[in-house]
């Protein structure tokens, strides 16, 4: 159980996550670029920066990357290139009689005017990174190269420089916007308010006054603000935001529904049967706002990389600026140049940036599927899975008993044996009661006065039905009553109702745990996306588990399981097959979830103790979800590694080439910002090409 104990302490350390960008807060290791991102949330919750991006409050105005500084930096740039440039204007000064140098001092204070206009701010966060002892950020590293270039001369190249980063900032930025509001526009489902009946009359209040038990009114065209029971009332329901399933769901009386589902048409009344604080939608949010605090390992070796690769690119900068002037007599204007190219080039901020954000738009993609996952950490995990363990209950099966077989004896009809086991068991609470009320529709049932109805406790129901003696129950209430069972054998994967007449054998009716629509849909997927192991752990009979595990085409079956049995199991499991996940949906899970590599909990009519302990949380409790969640998770990976891959690789070509003097400044600038931009649209390309389904 000690992994156990290991997650309680990540989940700790995770709350001292920066909400904004992922990164750990002041305290903790400090593991990101000086990348501004600004974290405004709309939803309640108080605008401001995240101390570890030395975001200030009262610097919102000044950190903001602006179009509209942008635009006039251009055209001022623009305006020196040609003062400078262009011999037309030269002749013109000349005939005005202009001296060339005043016509120098007016490009060179446009230059300076656009360098300040959209370079400012970078300088002013390289010197917050000095004082906060951050030396080798981004903002440092441009502030240096391009106040470098400006003392040898080259003023065109310099704001270029800077001009192009202040714009592939301000697409970063905006790419980081999509992706967050792309998640976070889960936020739509959180209901205002509930029209609540209370003495009588209907009144509008906010979602968190009403409590459980009271009844709300959901009109059409209505967001349903608390889980409850309709009691009243039919409708279709949108469910696409939480569950990502695009069908409508059919709802009557007895139907269960969640907040967050929209009420197509008719008027319904739902019982609530939870608090604001323990619904589905309160769930979500707090699932989504700390979507970011678990951090990949990958994305935790980039920020280390990156803390070692920039310094000793600034110290090969040195020694290319230093070394050839000094040492070999080489010419020290030249070599300086190229070490500002270097400086230029080295900037990791393709790395720190384009790799969270692909973590980010794996999980914004996964929750357009209607799958949460709850950290970056179980994308990376997901994508190893090898051995795939199900629940049984809930989980492949749909957890309630249906009418799979009726065998009727001599001389009564398979409808008139059905009607007499639903008519003895009408009143009983027992799950075989409802199975058979929904197996046979009787609307007089409702009307029946059953005399002197007796439930024996392990047996079944015995009832006088006019004026007729009924039994119904196992072979050992018809052993208790001298009945003899014939036509008719019991399965041992299923539950027997047998049924009597006037104490003469009327027939039996077998109720089984049916499996989910896609649960042998989900089994076939994982083995074809190269799953080695599916494996169903369950605490029903050898029976019933094996015949599960038979018509589902599982691996591996183990019944008869205790919780603490199956968390033995599934630490064996750990030891000598790799990267397991687990999926289930009950309260005795819990434990399972916990300990295994990535738990997947049923979070539709799952229980809050598995929602809360699982990694991973299917919406729409579709086994079939979970081979979509590894194969997101595998997408995610991809894209990580190809931004990786490309970032690294062109930035030691141009760094080479830099060296050897044959690339310039602007080729430098393509290898910082162009690369960025391009790692961060790859990023971003599974979210923007992606579809609910």
């Amino acid at each position: 159980m000690s992994c156990i104990k290991e997650k309680e302490i990540d989940k700790r350390e995770a709350e001292q996550v920066c909400s904004c960008c992922g990164h750990q807060r002041a305290g903790h290791e400090h593991e990101h670029h000086d990348h501004k991102h600004e974290n405004e949330h709309e939803h309640g919750h108080k605008k401001h920066h995240c101390e570890c991006c030395a975001h200030d409050d009262d610097d919102d105005e000044e950190e903001e990357t602006s179009l509209s500084k942008i635009i006039i930096s251009l055209i001022l740039f623009a305006l020196a290139i040609v003062i400078e440039k262009t011999s037309l204007l030269k002749g013109l000064f000349s005939s005005l009689n202009v001296s060339a140098d005043i016509a120098k001092i007016v490009y060179f204070a446009l230059y300076c005017a656009s360098y300040l206009l959209s370079g400012l701010t970078v300088l002013k966060g390289a010197v917050k990174s000095l004082v906060k002892g951050r030396v080798f950020g981004e903002e440092f590293l441009m502030g240096i190269a391009t106040v470098g270039a400006i003392l040898m001369g080259e003023y065109s190249e310099a704001v270029a420089v800077m001009i192009l980063f202040q714009i592939g900032e301000f697409f970063e930025d905006k790419a980081v916007d999509s992706s967050r509001e792309s998640i976070t526009s889960l936020m739509d489902i959180r209901p205002d308010s509930a029209t609540v009946k209370r003495d009588g009359k209907s009144e509008v209040v906010k979602a968190e006054e009403v409590r459980a038990g009271e009844i709300i009114e959901v009109r059409a065209g209505e967001r349903i603000a608390l889980d409850g029971e309709v009691v009243s009332g039919s409708s279709t329901l949108d469910t696409a935001a939480l569950t990502g399933e695009s069908k409508p769901l059919a709802v009557q009386a007895g139907s269960k529904v969640l907040s967050g589902f929209v009420n197509l048409s008719g008027a319904l009344e739902v019982k609530v049967e939870k608090e604001y604080s323990e619904s589905t939608v309160a769930r979500i949010l707090a699932q989504v706002e700390k979507a970011a605090d678990k951090k990949a390992s990958s994305e935790r070796f980039v920020s280390r990389f990156a803390k070692i690769y920039t310094p000793i690119v600034c110290a090969l900068a040195l020694l290319i600026a230093f070394v050839p002037p000094f040492v070999l007599g080489a010419d020290f204007k030249t070599w300086v140049y190229r070490a500002l190219e270097l400086l230029v080039v080295s900037c990791p901020c393709a790395l720190v940036i384009s790799v969270p954000l692909s973590f980010f738009a794996g999980i914004g993609v996964a929750s357009r599927k209607g799958i949460l996952v709850k950290g970056s950490s179980y994308i990376e995990q997901l994508s190893k899975a090898n051995t795939v363990v199900f629940d049984k209950t809930g989980t492949l099966t749909k957890g309630s008993f249906e009418v799979t077989g009726i065998e009727n004896a001599d001389g009564i009809e398979k409808e008139e044996l059905l009607a007499l086991a639903t008519h003895a068991e009408y009143f009983s609470n027992h799950p075989i009661s409802r199975s058979l009320k929904a197996a046979h529709s009787c609307p007089e049932c409702e009307k029946l006065t059953a005399e002197n109805s007796e439930e024996i406790s392990g047996h079944g129901m015995k009832c006088t039905l006019s004026g007729k003696t009924v039994l119904a129950g196992n072979t050992r209430l018809m052993e208790k009553e001298s009945v003899s069972v014939s036509g008719g054998t019991d399965d041992e994967a299923a539950t027997a109702v047998h049924v009597a007449l006037d104490g003469k054998y009327a027939g039996l009716i077998t109720l089984s745990d049916v499996a989910k629509e896609d649960a042998k849909e989900a089994i076939s997927s994982l083995k074809k996306m190269g799953v080695r192991k599916t494996v169903m752990l369950t605490g029903d009979t050898k029976a019933v588990a094996e015949k599960v595990g038979a018509e589902l085409g599982l691996d591996e079956v183990y019944s008869e399981l205790l919780p603490n049995d199956k968390v033995e199991r599934i630490e064996e499991l750990l030891n000598k097959d790799g990267t397991v996940l687990f999926v289930g949906d009950g309260i005795n899970d819990a434990p399972v979830l916990m300990r295994s590599d990535v738990g997947i909990a049923m979070g539709g009519m799952g229980s809050d103790a598995a929602i809360e302990a699982a990694d991973v949380v299917i919406m729409d409790d579709k086994p079939s979800r979970v081979s979509e969640a590894i194969k997101s998770a595998k997408g995610t990976m991809s894209v990580v590694w190809q931004n990786v891959a490309f970032a690294l690789g062109v930035k030691i070509l141009i760094i080479a080439l830099c060296s050897i003097g044959l690339a310039n400044m602007w080729l430098a600038v393509f290898g910082d910002v162009g690369v960025t931009m391009i790692a961060v649209l790859n990023a971003m390309r599974p979210l923007m090409f992606s579809k609910k389904k």
